[in-house]
Parts: C-alpha cells; sequence; structure tokens
C-alpha cells in the first residue's frame, strides 16, 4: 500500500489537528502546500513562525493586535461610550461585518462554564469592571454573550458584578442584551448579517 512521505505525512496529521479539518482534507491541504512557489511556502512559513510572538491582546478590550491598543479601541469616531461585551474576537468580528455596530468591545476570551473549570476569574470580567469604574465616558454596556446556558449565566453575573458596583453612586450605566433573532443554542460566529443587525436595533434594557 502506498504511502505518504514521512515529511508530507507529517504535516497532513498536523493539518488534521486542526479544527473542522479531516483526513482527506488535511491530505488535499499537505499536497496544494507541497505544490505552492517555493517564497510563497517560506512567507507562509514564517508568517506562521511569528504569530506567537506578533499578535498579543488589546490592552484596553483584549481584541487581538500587533499594536499597545487595537485599530477599533483607537478609533476616534467611534463612540467611546458604547462597550459590547463578546465572549471572542470571532464574535467580534461577525458584529464588524456591514458597519452595524460603531461603539467599542470588551472581549472575554471565554465564558463561565463550571462543567469545564472555567470560572469568572478565569476570563476577562475583573478588567471589564475596572474599565467601566475609570471611564466616565462609558453610558451603556451590551452584552452580546451566546443566547445558550453558559453564554446566559456569564450575562447575568456580569450584569449583577456591574449593578453592584455602582450601588449608591451618581453614575447611571444602562446594561442591555441582544434582542437575539438567533434561535437559543445558536453562536454569534454563525450568524448572518441581517440577523445581528435586528439584534442591536432591538435590544432590550437588562
Amino acid at each position: 500500500m502506498t504511502s505518504l512521505p514521512l515529511t508530507l505525512k507529517k504535516i497532513s496529521h498536523f493539518l488534521e489537528r486542526l479544527p473542522g479539518i479531516g483526513e482527506k482534507t488535511a491530505n488535499r491541504l499537505a499536497f496544494y502546500l507541497l505544490r505552492m512557489p517555493e517564497n510563497d511556502l517560506k512567507d507562509f512559513a514564517n508568517m506562521i513562525a511569528s504569530l506567537k510572538s506578533k499578535i498579543k491582546l488589546c490592552s484596553s478590550c483584549f481584541n487581538f493586535t500587533e499594536e499597545e491598543k487595537c485599530e477599533i479601541c483607537l478609533d476616534k469616531k467611534r463612540d467611546q461610550g458604547m462597550i459590547t461585551v463578546v465572549e471572542s474576537v470571532l464574535d467580534l468580528l461577525s458584529l464588524e461585518k456591514g458597519g452595524i455596530y460603531q461603539g467599542i468591545y470588551h472581549v472575554l476570551h471565554g465564558r463561565i462554564d463550571p462543567l469545564n473549570n472555567i470560572r469568572p476569574e478565569d476570563i476577562y470580567i475583573e478588567p471589564l469592571i475596572k474599565r467601566i469604574k475609570n471611564n466616565k465616558e462609558i453610558k451603556e454596556i451590551i452584552l452580546a454573550t451566546n443566547p445558550d446556558m453558559e453564554g446566559e449565566a456569564t450575562a447575568i453575573y456580569i450584569r449583577e458584578k456591574i449593578k453592584n458596583q455602582f450601588i449608591g453612586s451618581q453614575t447611571k450605566i444602562k446594561i442591555t442584551r441582544l434582542a437575539y433573532g438567533l434561535p437559543i443554542g445558536a453562536n454569534l460566529e454563525y450568524a448572518d448579517y441581517m440577523t445581528l443587525k435586528k439584534a442591536i436595533e432591538g435590544r432590550n434594557e437588562y
């Protein structure tokens, strides 16, 4: 039985570890890389090699960036008084499609999930609370965690943390939750543009 050369086999096995990639797709991708012009392949390899060292988290919102702050946080045209809280950068990218939202973000990089030992302190909730406390411009927090059990639990936890933070304070911050046109259990990453547009427009006090 014909077998792949060892190097090609190793590359195929590595590609198979990526999300959504099966054995056949991994083999096709490995063959495609082999057929690429050598200079393109070297550029690709260099980009992969420097991925960890070049990409870091925005010091304000925890979006991915190569600088101290991401482009969204530095954009003076955006509404700095409105923060949308999302679970992941992929959710942020979904909301950015079509220019339906012009505020800024806070990326949690996860959600509260006791079954998988993910606690509030394991994601970026405390930096969000500090950010709200230290920024008097903030007028609204949009909780855009996913509409599943863990996402809802995370939203409730954040809502209570914010409310408790400002008990007896003159500061008034509106807390809203997306009015999802999404089915329960769906993820923002896979939502279409119009569904997200309606969700943003129809958000409710939370």
